[in-house]
């Protein structure tokens, strides 16, 4: 395929992207975006008369000596906010055994996010990273940057393989100056992530989403196979047939999910599993759900 007939590709899933990501804010996602995520601050509304606990921090004394009785002033919540999408681009995102790469599952829940967040009024971000930051693409408004977002997501091609989590986190660190929402969209495979994310959670508002396929949680009975790490390039020959090796292979991939978990919650980062077999939406509406309840507790 050559360079011109890849990119024509690549711009024709975008174009597929954006109609369904489109589609589906409109139709189901958009309310559940706006009431998940507050702003970052609050805006001076209007003034109104002293009632028994109000807060005396907001009484304005200049119009309490004018009128004579206490007035304070209101707020109204700041709503545009900074969405952040840091996704990994590493060599494990190319795989896939259904119809989509994980770089393709990442690819369309970060554009859900982003045409949410866009039509919100907020602005988004991209940090693509693999064994280091890729690119940074900062945070803008409207739905052509969210265009290029989506695009730069699945044409980009990093120079090194493998992944960290930790250079991405001390990239946005350094980076972002004022607090903001980071979606971290990665398959974390990866060493180590307690420190790396607890650093970026306590800064920002920080979500997980582990990107996962079918076939990397359960080894299939199809005798010898030869296994390539697509990070590393290191090659193994396996006997699948093998059931006790079946079973300890599906024991690493459960403990490495549930460590990845117990991470999340550790920091106080929410965490949903994204899988290439099933519908990002639905993934994503559960964990907006969750979040507006936390919201109203």
């Amino acid at each position: 395929m050559t360079q011109d007939e890849h990119i024509e590709e690549v711009m024709s899933r975008v174009r597929k992207l954006e109609l369904k990501a489109r589609r589906l804010v409109r139709e189901t996602f958009a309310g559940e975006y706006q009431s998940s995520f507050r702003g970052q601050g609050l805006d001076f509304d209007d003034f109104r008369e002293y009632a028994h606990g109000d807060e005396i921090r907001f009484i304005d004394w200049n119009v309490t000596a004018r009128m004579g009785t206490p007035y304070i002033r209101k707020f109204r919540e700041e709503r545009e906010l900074a969405v952040i999408l840091a996704v990994d681009i590493s060599g494990s995102g190319e795989f896939g055994s259904v119809h989509f790469s994980k770089r393709e599952a990442a690819a369309e829940a970060a554009a859900i996010l982003g045409f949410s967040a866009a039509g919100n009024g907020d602005k988004v971000g991209l940090l693509l990273f693999a064994k280091e930051p890729v690119l940074f693409v900062p945070a803008a408004k409207g739905t052509r940057h969210v265009l290029r977002i989506v695009r730069e997501i699945l044409m980009a091609q990093p120079d090194k393989q493998g992944t960290s989590i930790q250079s991405a986190c001390d990239f946005l660190i350094r980076t972002l100056r004022r607090k903001a929402f980071v979606f971290m969209i990665s398959d974390f495979f990866d060493d180590p992530l307690d420190k790396p994310l607890g650093k970026v959670a306590r800064k920002h508002e920080t979500v997980a989403l582990q990107v996962t396929d079918p076939l990397e949680m359960t080894l299939p009975k199809a005798g010898r196979v030869v296994f390539t790490d697509p990070e590393t390039g290191w090659e193994a020959l396996i006997n699948t047939n093998n059931a006790n090796l079946r079973m300890g292979y599906e024991k690493l991939m459960r403990r490495q999910m549930e460590g990845v978990r117990a991470i999340c919650k550790k920091n106080g980062i929410d965490h949903a599993q994204i899988s290439t077999d099933r519908d990002r939406l639905g993934d994503l509406h559960r964990l907006l759900k969750k979040r507006a309840r936390k919201r109203t507790r």
